[in-house]
C-alpha cells in the first residue's frame, strides 16, 4: 500500500471536468465516485460536466442534481384548495418520450420500495397527481378510502423525483431510442434530504441498477454523505472505477482532487462518534449494523487484513460477533420506516462496538465512556 494519497489541483472547473471525462474515456473507467463536503461545488461541477458535453443542440449527459428537482413545480390550487398537482417542465429533454414508454409502471417499480402513496400522470396537461389510502371512521365502522389530489411531504416528493430519474436512467442504460443521446450519467447527492437509514436502501438500489448495465455508458456519482459513499464503494468494488475526495483549493488553486484508490478513504471518527452516541442513548436502528460493518471493513483494509472479522479476532465471542455482523448488516430498509433494534440486539451491538473501541483507540470528538449495554429484558 502506498503512502501519501495523490492530490491534483485545478485552476478552473473546466480542467476538473476534463480530468473526469478523461478518466471515463481514456482511462477506461466505468464509474467515478466523488466525496465532497457541502459547499465545495458538487452541483456546479455536475452542471459544468453536462455543459462540456453540449454541442449546438446535442448533448451527452443525463444528470440528477438540485436542478433536476426544479423541473417539478407545485400547483397548490390556492383558489379552491382541492386539486394539488406537480407540474412537469416539458421543455427539458429529461421528459423525452415519456408517454410512449409506460413511465408510470416503470416509476412504480422503484417507488413501491420506498413509499405508500400512489400517483398518476396526465399527459395532456403534463401534471402528476398523488393519492393515498387512508382510514376513515363512520360511527363504529372503519373504512379504507382513497384521498385524491393530495400534496405529499417534501421527503416523499424528493423520493418520487428520485424514482422518476431511476426509471429514466434505466431507459437510457437499456438503449431506448428516446434517450440514445445519453453517454454519461452524472448523479449528485440523490439522498441530500434523506436520513442515514435511507442511504443503505437508496445506494443498494442505485448500485444494482448501474453495475449490471450491459452498455458503454459512463457514470459519475458525487455525494456529501459518508455512509452512502461507503456503501457505493463496497457495491462497486469489483468494477472499474476511481474514487476521489473533492476539495476547495487555496489561493489560485480552485479545486483539489485527492485520489483514494491506494490509501483507504473512510470517515471512521465521525461515524464511530455517531454510533457511540446512538448506543449511549439506546436509539439504535438496524442500519447501524451496516455502519459498524463498514467501519470494520475500512479498518481491515487499512491494516492489510483480508476480512473485517480480523478486527475482532482473539476477543471474547469473536465468532458470535462476526456472525452477527454478517447477518445483521444485510438487507434493505424502508426509507420512511426505520426499524429500531430489539433490546437483546441492542445489547449485542453495544458489546461489539465496545470491543472494537477497546482494541482501536480512536480519538472521538465527543468522547464519552463506553455506552452501557441495555438491560436484559429477561
Amino acid at each position: 500500500m502506498s503512502g501519501k494519497p495523490k492530490t491534483h489541483t485545478y485552476q478552473s472547473m473546466r480542467r476538473l471536468v476534463q480530468k473526469l471525462r478523461d478518466d471515463l474515456t481514456g482511462g477506461n473507467q466505468d464509474f467515478i465516485l466523488l466525496y465532497a463536503y457541502n459547499g465545495t461545488g458538487k452541483t456546479r461541477l455536475s452542471m459544468a460536466f453536462k455543459e462540456a458535453g453540449k454541442k449546438d443542440s446535442d448533448r451527452d449527459t443525463l444528470y440528477f442534481n438540485a436542478f433536476t428537482e426544479d423541473l417539478f413545480t407545485w400547483d397548490n390550487d390556492l383558489d379552491t384548495d382541492l386539486k394539488r398537482e406537480l407540474k412537469l417542465n416539458t421543455t427539458s429533454k429529461f421528459f423525452a418520450g415519456l408517454e410512449e414508454l409506460e413511465m408510470e409502471s416503470r416509476i412504480r417499480t422503484f417507488l413501491d420500495r420506498y413509499a405508500s402513496f400512489d400517483f398518476s400522470i396526465d399527459y395532456e396537461t403534463w401534471t402528476v397527481s398523488f393519492s393515498r389510502e387512508v382510514q376513515t371512521h363512520h360511527k363504529d365502522e372503519i373504512k379504507n378510502e382513497t384521498a385524491e389530489n393530495i400534496k405529499v411531504s417534501r421527503g416523499e416528493e424528493n423520493i418520487f423525483i428520485w424514482c422518476f430519474f431511476l426509471a429514466i436512467a434505466q431507459l437510457a442504460l437499456d438503449g431506448q431510442e428516446a434517450y440514445s443521446w445519453v453517454k454519461y450519467l452524472y448523479i449528485d447527492d440523490p439522498i441530500s434530504s434523506l436520513d442515514d437509514n435511507n442511504a443503505i436502501a437508496v445506494a443498494t438500489d442505485l448500485a444494482t441498477l448501474i453495475k449490471d448495465k450491459q452498455s458503454t455508458h459512463r457514470i459519475v456519482i458525487s455525494t456529501h454523505h459518508s455512509l452512502f459513499f461507503n456503501v457505493m464503494c463496497n457495491e462497486l468494488k469489483k468494477h472499474k472505477h476511481k474514487k476521489y475526495f473533492l476539495g476547495k483549493g487555496t489561493g489560485k488553486q480552485k479545486h483539489t482532487l485527492q485520489a483514494t484508490d491506494d490509501t483507504p478513504f473512510f470517515h471512521h471518527v465521525a461515524m464511530l462518534d455517531e454510533l457511540q452516541q446512538a448506543a449511549s442513548s439506546g436509539q439504535l436502528y438496524t442500519y447501524h449494523f451496516n455502519m459498524l460493518r463498514s467501519i470494520l471493513e475500512k479498518t481491515a483494509t487499512f491494516f492489510g487484513f483480508k476480512d473485517f472479522s480480523a478486527c475482532i479476532q482473539g476477543i471474547d465471542d469473536e465468532i458470535l460477533y462476526a456472525r452477527a455482523l454478517n447477518l445483521l448488516s444485510h438487507g434493505k430498509y424502508s426509507a420512511y420506516e426505520p426499524r429500531e433494534m430489539v433490546d437483546d440486539t441492542k445489547a449485542l451491538f453495544t458489546r461489539i462496538l465496545n470491543a472494537f473501541l477497546d482494541r482501536y483507540r480512536f480519538d472521538l470528538p465527543n468522547a464519552i465512556a463506553h455506552p452501557s449495554q441495555p438491560a436484559d429484558p429477561s
